[in-house]
């Protein structure tokens, strides 16, 4: 089983109010191990980062200047992740800006579930463990 384990950061909270995708991180896993192969890239997002997320993440609008943009990016990245089942702790929250930034570009297959399967780690912590906290470093 080819999983990859997947993590964004963005200039905020919700695709809603325009928020895009700075940083993008993967890791391989077969059959349960490790292969040392991964993805990473920050993109130059197109607008500012909101003050609270750069608090969380502490990636500044200056540190991404001459870095790609996400549709310079996105075939490499949809070659990497192909067939493969995501793991990803709030699903819901990274799929939903991947989903949007291949929307913004039009992509012919403009949702991620078009290109991998996806394991939300949250969800399986909250089902495994109700009412329990399930964070990260709580799981941890």
């Amino acid at each position: 089983m080819r999983q990859i384990v997947l993590d964004t950061e963005t200039t905020g909270l919700s695709v809603s109010q325009g928020h895009r995708i700075i940083e993008i991180g993967c890791l391989e896993i077969v059959n349960r191990h490790l292969t040392g192969k991964e993805y990473h890239c920050f993109l130059d997002p197109e607008r500012d980062i909101d003050e609270g997320a750069e608090r969380v993440h502490g990636i500044s609008r200056s540190d991404l200047d001459g870095q790609p943009r996400f549709r310079d990016i996105a075939d490499e990245l949809l070659k990497f992740i192909k067939g493969s089942e995501l793991v990803i702790h709030n699903a819901d929250f990274d799929i939903g800006f991947l989903d949007y930034e291949l929307q913004l570009m039009e992509h012919l297959k403009p949702s991620i579930s078009d290109h991998a399967l996806i394991l939300d780690t949250l969800a399986l912590a909250r089902e495994l463990h109700p009412g329990q906290r399930n964070s990260l470093d709580a799981l941890c």
